[in-house]
């Protein structure tokens, strides 16, 4: 029976410390290297898939009408707080650091404590460089676990805030991207991604993205 339990965890040295009930959002998990998109949560619901303070998703069904089109109902009935980006000088305005894509769905109204989990597929083993895509309207700070276990420190993400906006609302969609947010070592495989807003909150996240070294 020793050398049996041994074989089982040589094949699968990256399960985490206890059973984790979640699942990848789709068949085809997302992967690394590769970008990782934040509205791409596993499915398992509050408190498997993710912690949000509300049940409400205050982006779809709520700020975005229920009206048929799916980019406005994403995942309405699940906490995480989802909405995209817009025209009409929304998202597409003149205090973008960098240009996001329309009609992108993204992560928003996040506050510290709050997690997401993410099921991905390694391709190849190595140290990864993380980028972010992302709006801050003021300094905050995020975190990585991969498998239960914190891989990074806090990572400061800086404000994207703009005084000369005078649009009140808009300071929430200024763009910005990340390109070297920390470097992070990865075994080939299927891992759990968890990411942890830490301070602040009032981001929001497109996409994170890992680049082999």
């Amino acid at each position: 029976m020793k050398k049996i339990l041994f074989v089982l965890l040589a094949v699968s040295p990256v399960m985490p410390l206890q059973v984790y009930h979640g699942q990848p959002w789709n068949k085809e998990m997302q992967s690394v290297p590769g970008k990782i998109e934040c509205e791409f949560y596993d499915k398992g619901g509050e408190g498997v898939a993710y912690h949000d303070f509300d049940s409400i998703n205050n982006g779809s069904g709520k700020l975005n009408p229920i009206n048929g089109d799916p980019l406005n109902e994403f995942r309405m009935n699940e906490g995480v707080d989802i909405s995209y980006t817009k025209s009409h000088a929304i998202d597409n305005n003149p205090y973008n650091k960098v240009e996001p894509a329309l009609n992108q769905l993204y992560v928003g109204w996040t506050q510290p404590g709050e997690w997401i989990n993410y099921t991905v597929m390694v391709k190849e083993e190595g140290k990864y460089r993380a980028g972010l895509m992302y709006t801050a309207n003021g300094v905050g700070a995020i975190a990585i676990d991969i498998d239960g276990r914190p891989v990074t420190t806090n990572l400061k993400i800086l404000s994207t805030h703009d005084d000369r906006d005078t649009v009140a609302w808009r300071q929430w969609h200024h763009w910005n991207r990340i390109d070297s947010l920390t470097s992070i070592p990865l075994k080939k495989g299927v891992h759990r991604l968890t990411l942890h807003i830490v301070e602040h909150g009032n981001m929001n996240f497109d996409w994170l993205e890992f680049k082999k070294e």
